[in-house]
């Protein structure tokens, strides 16, 4: 039988794809990798080899016994290879390809990591364009530019430059669990990518893929609140990446009536937000976290906010590392709430500042040993010790850039998407993980919606957007 008629009889009898919380596990009547494990048993290793280092998988494909360290054996790799193939067979229909994608998924999730590791650098190496081609179709469009024919030579140029690739990651996409499987495989990849640059061409168009695929015109806005189901709600406590959510009733006072909260959600992954945002309404601009995340103060009265304090901004995602949407979602949310509540005039987040203190410690040594947690949220207002921190503080958001872009990374989200640096807020949040970060220190960013691209365009040129309170902290 041969390995596309073998995967199709498994994939006849598969009761569906289900992808686990944690482990991947699929539901499934039929073990598909249990042929694989059992042709990759350890006595084909070959005695005395050395490690895996090095070796790609054209050189494994060619040979006949696994060196130490390698998952699959020579011959299932080219197995596995072959039901790869198989999925873009070029005579076979979107539907049967995907069927074929959905078999290989299942083997997917019950195999081990180091097979899975395998599985990535087939789809690295293996299904690379042509490069004879594209090196013709490229020299064919460089002689054709200003002629008649200059568009026909392009559009043969690029199709010659798409790689196989991209065709088999479209295939599975085509079974309903395809775009969770994809996303999921990637967060398995990432942490990979820095040991083994082999991998980085499959890392480059899957984030490719799902730029196109989670654009923000294919993304609904949802709001999210405590009548939401419980599994959802569930996932806000999973997913929280700024202020952990402790118990319900903690979540419960994030989703009450005087709150907001918002989510991105993708078709395809309809009860699972892509990035979540929480807000509350104040009447002046909140400088410490505390009083919003207080379970017993009272409710806010909507009917007179005028503030819109975004606290809270979590994507919950690792496989879609690389693919933008937080400024459209605040843009988004910001429209929202201003049909909603008129009389809200500013828009503006309370922000931590996660690289400040291990910054400190490196620029400012001295500083920074003079700094202890048990005191530095009790220094008084004129305290040269507070003063001198502050002054970092601003340097830090205001001047500290990496490749051109801000250093922080919280600053760098919010200040690339047209927000200005407002205000330092200190003891802003006295938590213990706010003293790691930055001795409590948090920060606001205002989003005026009339200077966003004002703001921007600064950025682009180089100089940071702050308010006049933070430029005269600049040392």
């Amino acid at each position: 039988m041969s390995p596309p008629d073998w995967l199709n009889l498994g994939v006849s009898r598969l009761s569906g794809y289900k992808a686990a919380k944690n482990d991947q596990k699929i539901e499934s009547n039929v073990p598909l990798a249990q042929q694989n494990k059992a042709q990759a048993a350890p006595e084909n290793i070959a005695p005395g080899a050395e490690s895996l280092t090095g070796r790609s998988t054209r050189d494994r494909l060619k040979a006949t016994l696994r060196q130490k360290e390698e998952a699959l054996s020579p011959r299932v790799l080219r197995r596995t290879l072959q039901e790869l193939r198989a999925i873009i067979d070029p005579q076979v229909s979107e539907v049967e390809g995907g069927l074929r994608a959905k078999g290989v998924a299942l083997w997917y999730a019950q195999a081990a990591s180091s097979e899975r590791r395998d599985m990535w650098l087939l789809m690295s190496e293996q299904f690379v364009a042509d490069a004879q081609k594209a090196k013709a179709a490229q020299a064919q469009f460089a002689a054709l530019v200003g002629t008649a024919d200059e568009a026909v030579a392009e559009v043969r140029f690029r199709r010659a430059t798409v790689s196989p690739r991209r065709r088999l990651l479209q295939r599975f996409s085509a079974f309903p669990e395809g775009i969770r499987f994809l996303v999921d495989l990637r967060a398995d990849m990432l942490p990979h990518l820095k040991a083994d640059k082999r991998l980085a061409a499959l890392d480059v168009e899957m984030e490719y893929m799902f730029s196109t695929w989670f654009d923000v015109g294919f993304l609904d806005l949802r709001r999210i609140s405590w009548d939401s189901p419980a599994s959802l709600i569930e996932k806000l406590i999973k997913y929280e990446a700024v202020h952990d959510i402790k118990s319900w009733s903690d979540v419960k006072n994030r989703l009450d009536s005087d709150r907001r909260c918002y989510g991105f959600f993708h078709p395809r992954l309809p009860d699972e937000p892509l990035i979540f945002v929480e807000v509350a309404f104040t009447h002046d601009i909140a400088g410490c976290i505390t009083p919003l995340l207080d379970e017993s103060a009272d409710a806010e009265d909507l009917n007179l906010a005028t503030t819109a304090i975004f606290y809270s901004i979590s994507n919950t995602q690792a496989g879609l590392r690389g693919v933008s949407f937080g400024d459209s979602l605040i843009k988004r949310v910001v429209e929202t709430l201003k049909d909603e509540f008129p009389k809200l005039k500013t828009f503006v987040t309370l922000s931590p500042i996660p690289g400040f203190r291990s910054w400190l410690g490196c620029s400012s040594p001295d500083l920074a040993n003079a700094l202890q947690d048990s005191h530095v949220l009790g220094l008084p207002d004129k305290s040269k010790l507070k003063l001198a921190v502050l002054q970092q503080a601003a340097h830090y958001l205001g001047r500290e850039r990496l490749d051109g872009k801000p250093l922080d990374t919280v600053a760098r989200f919010h200040l690339g998407n047209g927000a200005r640096v407002e205000r330092l807020n200190w003891a802003g949040d006295p938590s213990s993980k706010g003293l790691r970060q930055s001795y409590g220190l948090m920060v606001n960013y205002l989003y005026d919606l009339k200077r966003l691209d004002k703001h921007r365009a600064m950025l682009a040129q180089g100089k940071i957007p702050v308010t006049r309170a933070i430029e005269d902290l600049y040392i």
